[in-house]
């Protein structure tokens, strides 16, 4: 592990291991003895350790209850950063057993092993980490958007919509997703005007159940808590695939379309397969699931070029104002990685990249509106207003006042193409 960019570590107070990115953590207890240790004498004084600075590397410690969470990097993530991406790992964990589970298991036997209860979920929050490497999801915390025509996503929305008024147990949410992308979502009235929906327990219920019908789990029923809503209470779940053809090419399954629902009620997994029908036959009926399908085959993303600015590479959008409903699921958008960014290694760069342009313009000491900075291999403008956060990667020896004229025009491109790229309107029932 120690050859990786990055590792992590979650343990309990005992010392006992729980989750290790990368190797077995069975092996690794003994390190995982010494950081809890390393903890235990700072707390004897009265004192929390938070991180440990090196010549090339950024140890972040989290204690979260009777878990201990430790990141090990050598990437331009922040400590910040870091603890942000040991905050989602805790959070993943709460999503299958809640808060309340894993301190009523502690305080009955403090050595117990929660890998019993986590058995199966390394793959889970392996996945996790993996997104985390070169997306922007965690980074902005937003989810991504599948690109899609105003009128389909419409009606996708609309016959969504009126399947979850109809269905015998009204689900709290619905959301319909492919490929880690979401293609539309309605809240229960109740649900909505109890806040915003966190884009933390939006990501973690993607994770968790946005490829359950890729990966040919066919109806998955299960409990799930979104810990930023309520970390202690459980909803129940529900994913299916809405197009169900016997296809077996692994980039078309990876593609396939999922319908999530959450309910309140425990024996609702007869009314939540039920409104999966009806709404499949309602979209079939109209043509609807065909189009969708044609659309995410003609690729559910975009390059770059396509907003007209020859030097613009790659970018992270999201936008910070809008219609209401639109401001209730945190949303952003980027093209594809290509040209020079085509290897894990230098997507990796990239983001290295995004994170530190993220941690000078959030710094909490002097924080920034704009910022222009010149790496090796291009150029990068970071800008954040009241309205939006933009960072642009574009093209060496582009100037400062060059660049803020590419994103300037970006930014009129995606004005006009909102109802494309954004869910904007994803109404309460």
């Amino acid at each position: 592990w120690r050859g990786r960019r990055k590792h992590i570590f979650v343990l309990s107070e005992a010392g006992k291991p729980i989750y290790s990115r990368h190797g077995n953590e069975e092996a690794l207890a003994a390190t995982m003895g010494v950081m809890m240790a390393l903890v235990a004498f700072s707390q004897s004084g009265g004192n929390a350790i938070r991180a440990i600075r090196s010549e090339d590397r950024t140890l972040v410690f989290e204690q979260r209850g009777p878990l201990l969470l430790v990141s090990v990097s050598r990437t331009r993530q922040s400590p910040a950063q870091l603890r942000r991406e040991l905050s989602f790992v805790h959070e993943q964990i709460l999503s299958l057993l809640t808060r309340g589970g894993i301190t009523r298991v502690f305080a009955r036997r403090r050595g117990y092993d929660l890998r019993r209860l986590l058995a199966g979920a390394e793959a889970i929050l392996d996945r996790l980490l993996a997104g985390a490497a070169t997306d922007g999801r965690l980074l902005l915390a937003a989810a991504r958007c599948c690109p899609l025509p105003l009128p389909l996503r419409r009606i996708i929305s609309s016959s969504l919509r009126r399947c979850c008024i109809n269905a015998a147990v009204t689900p709290a949410l619905a959301l319909v997703a492919s490929g880690g992308q979401l293609v539309t979502v309605a809240r229960q009235r109740a649900l909505a005007e109890g806040g915003r929906l966190c884009a933390s327990d939006l990501h973690l219920l993607l994770n968790l159940l946005g490829g359950a019908a890729a990966r040919g789990a066919g109806e998955v029923w299960t409990p799930v808590c979104l810990p930023r809503f309520n970390p202690d209470g459980y909803f129940y779940a529900y994913a299916a695939a809405l197009d169900n053809e016997e296809e077996g090419d692994e980039e078309e399954e990876e593609q396939a379309v999922t319908l999530i629902l959450l309910l309140t009620e425990r024996e609702g997994f007869y009314a939540a397969a039920a409104c999966r029908r009806r709404l499949q036959e309602v979209l079939q009926a109209q043509g609807v699931l065909a189009e969708l399908r044609q659309a995410l085959r003609g690729g559910s993303q975009y390059r770059a070029a396509r907003a007209g600015a020859p030097e613009l590479r790659h970018f992270l959008y999201k936008p910070l104002e809008g219609p209401e409903e639109m401001q209730q699921v945190p949303q952003f958008t980027s093209p594809e990685l290509e040209g020079p960014y085509r290897s894990e290694e230098e997507q990796q760069r990239l983001f290295d990249l995004y994170h530190y342009l993220h941690s000078r313009v959030h710094s909490p000491q002097r924080p920034l509106r704009l910022l222009y900075h010149v790496a090796e291999k291009e150029t990068l403008l970071a800008w954040v207003t009241t309205k939006f956060e933009l960072y642009g990667c574009l093209s060496p020896l582009v100037t400062k006042a060059g660049a803020i004229g590419v994103l300037t025009k970006l930014l009129r491109w995606l004005k006009r193409e909102e109802d494309w790229l954004f869910i904007r309107y994803p109404a309460p029932y």
